[in-house]
């Protein structure tokens, strides 16, 4: 991930659901700029940061085994638009796993008020396809989970605290 959509996981339950926070602030240039005068956090930009919890819940699932990219957004309905000092509550459900992906369902709450309805889909890529090697250098993508607070909530579905995975 080059750019962070989500601020901080604030739970995770391994093979159930995740949520999370994310900020909207004027710091942030895309804010600013993608609508003059207006500004709003872009709806593309809510669906990645949705992609990115949903994209960790389904890798983990497998161990962070599997290289999990975005591969469909199915729906994507936008009640309101995410503007400056708004705090998205982000929450991700996994729906399926199948061989060669996984579904997730997911919503963005302001507060107490639904703001989007995403249905996303994640493939999974095999060596050699579309790309070689790991998605990530070696520790960038534990350096991103500790940064957005992963390991401080992520659990078990039986509560117990997710290991440390050799391979991130």
């Amino acid at each position: 991930m080059r750019w962070f959509w989500v601020d901080r996981f604030t739970e995770f339950v391994s093979g159930s659901y995740a949520k999370g926070i994310k900020n909207v602030t004027l710091a942030e240039e895309v804010v600013d700029e993608y609508c003059p005068g207006y500004p709003m956090l872009p709806p593309t930009l809510i669906i990645e940061g949705m992609a990115q919890i949903g994209g960790i819940l389904v890798a983990e699932h497998f161990g962070f085994e599997k290289r999990v990219v975005l591969a469909k957004v199915g729906k994507a309905v936008f009640h309101h638009p995410a503007r400056t000092g708004d705090q998205l509550l982000y929450e991700v459900r996994l729906d399926g796993v199948q061989e060669d992906g996984a579904t997730v369902t997911s919503t963005s709450h302001c507060g107490e008020t639904l703001q989007a309805e995403i249905d996303l889909m994640f493939a999974f890529l095999e060596a050699g396809r579309f790309t070689d090697g790991p998605l990530f250098k070696p520790g960038d993508l534990e350096s991103m989970l500790r940064l957005m607070n992963f390991f401080h909530v992520a659990v078990r579905s039986d509560g117990s605290p997710i290991p440390h995975y050799d391979n991130l």
